[in-house]
């Protein structure tokens, strides 16, 4: 919780929620309008909560978040047929896992594609023109080299769990740069 709060004091436009339990969800979705931050949600990463339909009507009824970041193909299209923005999240493990996400992604045609592990920079590119949607890049990003290469290769944000480097950025931010 100490993170959330650092980052409803924070700069950032977006905070990205995981690894809380679905009690805390309405509750934290409730702070983060009242400091104007949009929240997305990592349906996948939400303890007590399932990936099936109901959890996805849920989130997209009860909670409406600006985002859901899900593997699962029907939080994807819930997401946007309720016109939150969705985020497909894609593992970089191997060339069957990226044809198998490309395949996956040609199905939901989601808004943004969150690729992981974001330490291969080389290969945003190649997916945002396989795909013709959005990179953000996130996963091992543990250095602002990291971040600076992400964003150089094309990706249009990046996501971290360090919040040194939230710290970094916002003292950048802050600082006009």
């Amino acid at each position: 919780m100490k993170q959330f709060e650092r980052l409803l004091d924070s700069p950032f436009e977006y905070i990205v929620l995981l690894e809380v339990h679905i009690s805390n969800v309405k509750t934290l979705k409730q702070e983060a309008d009242k400091r104007c931050k949009k929240l997305i949600i990592h349906a996948d990463l939400i303890q007590g909560l399932k990936t099936d339909n109901f959890a996805a009507d849920f989130l997209c009824n009860d909670i409406r978040p600006a985002g859901i970041i899900s593997t699962r193909s029907n939080m994807i299209a819930k997401a946007k047929a309720k016109g939150i923005i969705a985020i497909q999240r894609m593992f970089l493990l191997d060339t069957i896992a990226l044809e198998k996400s490309y395949s996956l992604i040609k199905q939901t045609a989601p808004d943004f594609i969150e690729m992981l592990p974001g330490v291969i920079p080389e290969l945003i590119q190649e997916v945002q023109e396989h795909t013709g949607i959005p990179i953000i890049n996130g996963g091992l990003i543990r250095t602002k080299q990291h971040i600076d290469d992400a964003l150089g290769a094309g990706a249009v944000a990046v996501t971290t769990s360090d919040h040194l480097l939230w710290e970094s950025f916002t003292k950048d931010i802050n600082s006009g740069n």
